[in-house]
């Protein structure tokens, strides 16, 4: 059975927070000034949305973000068949169980959507946790088992990364050797590096005609682990966030490599085949080098697909940043039927990759 995504939507909460604004937001960690000059100078980001006020208390959690962009994704229009599968992902949630699909669903019922009982699917993991939701409810219509399944991702980094909850790990000898190996600086470099927000897909077994809509292809995921150290973490137990980044330039280009090498071999497809590519970037410094190595695996030069992010205004919302960012491509910008586009979801945890081929199926003026 065919699947298509037939729906998008979005939430990022509060408004668009400038570079210059941050501390009022995330507070001050002392003696972090010179890596957030530094942070900030190349990973491309000018605004951001936190899901805080300016006294450090949340004004959405991550199940209220999630609900808010699922009902955008649905809004003025039901589903073709009652949705009968929910997925979700997500790096930070308050609860480990239930899984957040659990609380969603409870949630979105309150709310009038979703009010029959559903398989439910929730995923953790850091940046591909929703893209691999996303599979399964593919796998799951393309089984003939479902219909409709409704996608969520959502993020909610700001509770770790603010002042009042940041937990301050100071190696003062490995900071005095070499500050950028530092267990500090991996933690501290991360507030201005990550966001919040949520993003949501409704996936059905037909085409809609009166929106832009796009056919799965296919997917294709894999796990470096075997091979790979941990190069990010979240510890549930002091609620701290890290990511090594000598792990990160040593590995992640060269999984990413071989990562994109196996795809279109086991899917005998070619880069060329492409229009346009949709990839999660955590900063626009690995802008460059994906952009080389794309061209690396293209046969045809002349032929390379654009790449489009929108990672300056959005921020970066991690496992949410596919979902916000097919969201806001539908709506803002210009493209065809029979577009081909893949949407590239890597993630630094312990090297995992996902990436999904969509063919659109209709022409619909985009709606900002």
């Amino acid at each position: 059975m065919s699947t298509f995504i037939t729906g998008t939507g979005s939430f990022l909460p509060g408004p668009p927070i400038d570079n210059n604004s941050i501390e009022k937001y995330l507070g001050i960690i002392e003696g972090e000034q010179s890596v957030r000059r530094q942070v900030l100078g190349v990973n491309g980001i000018r605004t951001r949305h936190y899901a805080l006020d300016t006294d450090q208390n949340e004004t959405f959690d991550v199940y209220q973000l999630g609900v808010l962009a699922a009902q955008n994704c649905l809004k003025g229009s039901a589903s073709i068949a009652p949705i009968s599968y929910l997925s979700a992902g997500t790096t930070h949630a308050p609860y480990s169980g239930p899984g957040i699909a659990s609380i969603v669903h409870s949630q979105l019922a309150q709310q009038g959507i979703l009010l029959e009982p559903v398989e439910v699917n929730s995923n953790s993991g850091i940046c591909t946790s929703s893209a691999t939701g996303v599979i399964n409810a593919f796998r799951a219509i393309q089984s003939g088992v479902h219909q409709s399944a409704l996608c969520i991702g959502a993020e909610q980094s700001t509770q770790a990364l603010k002042s009042t909850a940041f937990r301050i790990i100071k190696d003062t000898e490995t900071m005095e050797r070499d500050l950028k190996r530092s267990q500090w600086f991996m933690s501290v470099f991360l507030r201005f590096m990550l966001s919040d927000g949520a993003g949501a897909w409704l996936l059905e077994s037909q085409a809609r005609e009166d929106r832009t809509c796009f056919k799965i292809n296919w997917t294709f995921s894999r796990s470096y682990a075997s091979e790979a150290p941990l190069c990010m973490h979240y510890d549930n137990r002091s609620a701290r966030l890290s990511q090594d980044v000598d792990i990160l330039s040593k590995h992640l280009f060269v999984f990413a490599r071989r990562f994109v090498t196996e795809c279109f071999e086991m899917h005998q497809e070619k880069l060329d085949n492409y229009q346009i590519i949709l990839p999660h970037l955590s900063s626009y410094f690995f802008q460059r080098k994906m952009e080389r190595l794309l061209t690396q695996l293209c046969g045809d030069k002349g032929t390379q697909p654009s790449t489009w992010t929108n990672l300056a205004t959005a921020g970066n919302t991690g496992a949410a940043s596919i979902f916000v960012m097919l969201d806001q491509f539908v709506r803002t910008q210009q493209s065809k039927a029979g577009d081909r586009l893949l949407l590239f979801i890597p993630e630094s945890g312990q090297f995992n990759f996902v990436m999904i081929s969509l063919t659109q199926v209709n022409s619909i003026q985009p709606t900002d």
